[in-house]
């Protein structure tokens, strides 16, 4: 499938999102990189594909900015296969501050969660596959009766979720809670719906902001093997989700059995 299909990214100029795209452009794959203006964007499709790969500028939470890089991937393309869903952002907090003796303040975590962590990743996840949808209906359906492919992002915290993780543990709960009603609504379109789970994986987002030594620790906690994962390891499993049609409905880990840590 992926030899002649069209694919939109979001979050595609960083992380797991440019590892996919590179993965999906070796395999014959045209794709729309979605962005923020302020991104590697431009370049990374410049570099990747010529008349294969078109970078569109894009904010996840704009319903406006959506719907142009949908057009642009009609125009451009003639379609859309495969939805990708990597933006996303992480800030974390502790509850309560027992050094201080001072709670979180709840309008902060509210402000968090709705401004930050919802917005990007659930609600940005939500509007680019209620946007996307439409575009993947159009395909003449294959033997299957399948059109096309949606896959979403969330985190191992959606399950496990750490010290100061309680906002964006919810966020990530959020879009698994979201995947099998919505693969339910698409299925009578042929239209998958699959989320993937990742752990700790080597990229800025998640490492940005840990000294060598705590990451050492961070993958000895790891069960098997015990080191980060790879983005390139999270585009060869959304390759996998596309060309396997019974992956349907469900979030997959991929976290070599990181279930967290109490510290």
């Amino acid at each position: 499938m992926l030899k002649k299909a069209v694919a939109l990214v979001t979050g595609g100029a960083s992380g797991l999102g440019r590892a996919t795209v590179n993965r999906l452009v070796r395999s014959g794959t045209k794709v729309v990189v979605c962005d923020l203006p302020t991104s590697a964007g431009h370049s990374i499709a410049e570099n990747l594909g010529g008349d294969n790969v078109v970078f569109v500028p894009t904010d996840v939470t704009s319903e406006e900015d959506v719907t142009a890089a949908l057009e642009t991937t009609k125009s451009k393309f003639g379609r859309l296969d495969v939805c990708v869903n990597c933006a996303g952002t992480a800030i974390a907090f502790e509850t309560y501050n027992f050094n201080k003796n001072r709670p979180h303040q709840v309008k902060d975590f509210a402000d968090t969660i709705r401004m930050i962590e919802l917005q990007v990743n659930a609600i940005g996840t939500f509007n680019v596959i209620r946007l996307s949808a439409g575009l993947i209906a159009e395909n003449k359906p294959n033997s299957d009766g399948q059109r096309g492919v949606i896959i979403t992002t969330s985190a191992y915290s959606a399950y496990d979720g750490q010290r100061g993780q309680a906002a964006y543990s919810a966020a990530n709960a959020a879009i698994v809670g979201m995947t099998l009603p919505i693969a339910r609504e698409f299925s009578s379109h042929g239209i998958r719906v699959v989320g993937i789970a990742p752990g700790l994986m080597d990229t800025l987002m998640c490492v940005s902001n840990m000294s060598e030594d705590f990451k050492d620790f961070l993958t000895e906690t790891v069960v098997f093997p015990h080191r980060l994962g790879h983005p390139s390891e999270y585009a060869q499993l959304v390759e996998t989700i596309v060309e396997n049609p019974l992956l349907n409905g469900i979030t997959i880990r991929l976290d070599g059995g990181f279930r967290g840590y109490d510290g």
